[in-house]
């Protein structure tokens, strides 16, 4: 369905003064008629005023106020006629029904969660507004879907939370193409973030693919969190494209190991940090021991057998790989 975007004068200031106008004159109409029949004679106006005291609030609900970064849709006995985006005071036609069906659905996001005021108060007088009020934002909004537990392409279960923010960019779309656009967007978002995670390691694991052209990558949730949060974006707008929404961005605000694994992880995490540090630690040693070997070959300061290198390879190894410091022994009497 096409948006009609409705140019209406704002003039409802205008009709709203001139129903009051009319109502004191009914009441005036009703003062007088009601002396003249007194007499006996009932006068014409004195009906209308009567009329016009019955159903002159009729027109009043068609008296519309639509604020900045707001918007109304209007149906007509059930057949869609226009939206109005541009602020200001409106009156249109009084059975004009405004339609929004996602008015009353809360969701953890902006907009829609008063922090406050007490959750139970706050979602109480929220819901009496948007029975009140259909008017469908078109600001920017912030949703923060909850955290899920998916598995990743190695099978390892994590926990993730996206915040999406999006906007209504057609409203005729929002309201007609799908039951409740709010909703929608919820379940898309779960959709695509599931879809892309599995695609991706926690952390980087070798021989993995995560763009599908055949080729490893280092891509991982960890160190690739803005291209992931770029895959789940524009898999959210494709699917939302037909409900009238943009999604301006997305985002992982929580990334994490289940906690069933984490701390084996952790553990894993540790052991690698420890064997990349003694690794280290070796190729240092082992650079030492050669420099020193070759210092005291080029300057003939001792001159060592075989045996006496490998001793002394072992004792410098001990020395510069142990965790603790080293305690030397003094040799007093001859190197041999």
């Amino acid at each position: 369905m096409k948006e009609i975007e409705l140019k209406q004068p704002k003039n409802g200031l205008l009709v709203l003064c001139l129903l009051v106008a009319l109502y004191f004159g009914a009441v005036a109409g009703c003062i007088f008629g009601g002396i003249k029949a007194d007499d006996g004679t009932v006068t014409w106006w004195f009906i209308l005023s009567l009329v016009w005291l019955c159903i002159g609030w009729v027109p009043a609900f068609g008296l519309k106020i639509v604020g900045p970064q707001e918007a109304i849709v209007l149906t007509l006995f059930g057949k869609y006629i226009g939206t109005i985006k541009e602020s200001g005071f409106y009156f249109v036609n009084p059975f004009c029904a405004t339609v929004n069906p996602a008015a009353k659905t809360r969701l953890n996001q902006s907009g829609d969660v008063d922090s406050s005021k007490p959750a139970i108060l706050s979602r109480d007088l929220l819901q009496q507004q948007n029975t009140l009020s259909k008017k469908i934002s078109l600001k920017a909004m912030t949703l923060n879907n909850s955290r899920q537990k998916i598995n990743d392409c190695l099978g390892n279960p994590v926990e993730i939370g996206i915040a999406v923010i999006w906007r209504v960019v057609d409203t005729a779309k929002a309201v007609f193409e799908v039951d409740n656009f709010k909703e929608y967007l919820s379940l898309q978002c779960d959709s695509a973030v599931r879809n892309i995670v599995r695609l991706y390691p926690y952390d980087v694991a070798p021989g993995i693919d995560t763009t599908g052209d055949g080729i490893a990558d280092e891509g991982s949730l960890r160190g690739s969190s803005e291209v992931v949060a770029g895959r789940i974006r524009d898999e959210i707008q494709a699917k939302v494209a037909g409900a009238g929404l943009e999604i301006q961005e997305a985002r992982i605000t929580y990334l994490a190991y289940a906690p069933e694994i984490a701390a084996v992880m952790l553990q894993r995490q540790q052991a690698s940090a420890i064997i990349d540090a003694r690794k280290m630690i070796v190729d240092g040693a082992v650079g030492m021991v050669e420099m020193a070997l070759e210092r005291l070959s080029e300057n003939h300061t001792v001159e060592l057998d075989e045996e006496r290198k490998a001793a002394m390879v072992s004792n410098l190894l001990v020395v510069l790989c142990g965790n603790r410091d080293a305690q030397p022994v003094v040799n007093s009497g001859s190197l041999y």
